[in-house]
């Protein structure tokens, strides 16, 4: 932690209290979707959460459920913004702007379970936020994100296909279990419900990927967590650990891309660089390094 420290204390906003005259920090609202718009299709693979959003609601104003959107401007010029619901979430922010936003997340009290996106900014958010007593469970501070276009370079698993609500009673445990896995803890922490009701969601909208046995076993899952018109990001890979070490995760992942390509042409995911197996089989699917994510959890 101290060599991260050492790499982002000087974009601090206490570092650089003069570094951007006249630069204002606030919540966004509905007249200013079309410039967030704008700034998130600057890299759409990076971007895809946002855009995700903003192609399901159709505005940057702050959700029913409290979530918004802080951008930074210079004028009326939007320099960057950060999503600010159950995590944060930077869209184009320069690490420099990152002190500026991190104070406002403080300062609108609520809790966040993450910080993710570009690793420079995301760990120049973190350590604003830890100078603000905000301590992290975990910092992943180097996750490939990966894309690939065109046809997988191995053959797709054909069982694979997307959840069905009647078997949501069963895809329900794996995501949780997947989810203990990556994470460390329950996602049912503080009830299930708000989870129950995301999985089921997932479902609803075709972005649920599974394949269950004759057995009614959830034998591998994925979702597909952000999905716009150019890009999809998968998240929630996850193998049942009795059919593990048997050479299917390279198939299943072939199988996600196809099915994904069906919603866009980019088929993106981000990984952690410790997590070798999980790299290798991207690899050999034909996903490639097109940028590099960190993930801050507390």
């Amino acid at each position: 932690m101290a060599k991260m420290l050492s790499r982002v204390a000087p974009w601090l906003a206490s570092r650089r209290e003069d570094a951007a005259p006249g630069v204002v920090v606030r919540v966004l609202g509905g007249a200013d979707t079309a410039q967030l718009l704008a700034l998130a299709r600057q890299d759409a693979v990076a971007n895809v959460f946002i855009l995700s959003h903003l192609e399901t609601v159709g505005t940057a104003s702050p959700t029913a459920g409290g979530a918004s959107i802080f951008g930074v401007f210079d004028g009326g010029a939007l320099l960057g913004a950060c999503w600010a619901g159950a995590n944060l979430v930077p869209v184009q922010l320069d690490p420099d702007l990152a002190g500026v936003v991190a104070m406002a997340a403080h300062r609108s009290g609520r809790r966040y379970a993450s910080i993710f996106g570009p690793a420079e900014t995301v760990l120049a958010l973190y350590v604003a936020l830890e100078q603000l007593g905000l301590a992290a469970h975990e910092v992943r501070d180097h996750q490939p994100l990966l894309t690939i276009t065109g046809p997988p370079a191995v053959r797709p698993e054909p069982a694979l296909g997307f959840g069905q609500l009647a078997d949501f009673d069963k895809i329900l445990p794996a995501c949780a279990a997947m989810f203990e896995e990556e994470v460390g803890y329950s996602p049912y922490v503080g009830g299930k419900e708000y989870y129950s009701r995301r999985v089921k969601s997932l479902i609803r909208q075709g972005h649920s990927l599974v394949h269950m046995n004759a057995d009614g076993e959830v034998v591998f899952k994925a979702e597909l967590g952000a999905v716009t018109p150019e890009v999809t990001q998968v998240q929630g890979v996850w193998m049942n650990p009795e059919f593990r070490g048997q050479g299917l995760s390279a198939g299943y992942m072939a199988a996600v891309v196809v099915l994904a390509q069906t919603l866009a042409p980019v088929t993106s995911l981000y990984v952690n660089d410790f997590n070798a197996k999980a790299r290798a089989t991207y690899d050999r699917v034909g996903f490639h390094q097109v940028g590099t994510f960190a993930t801050v959890l507390f």
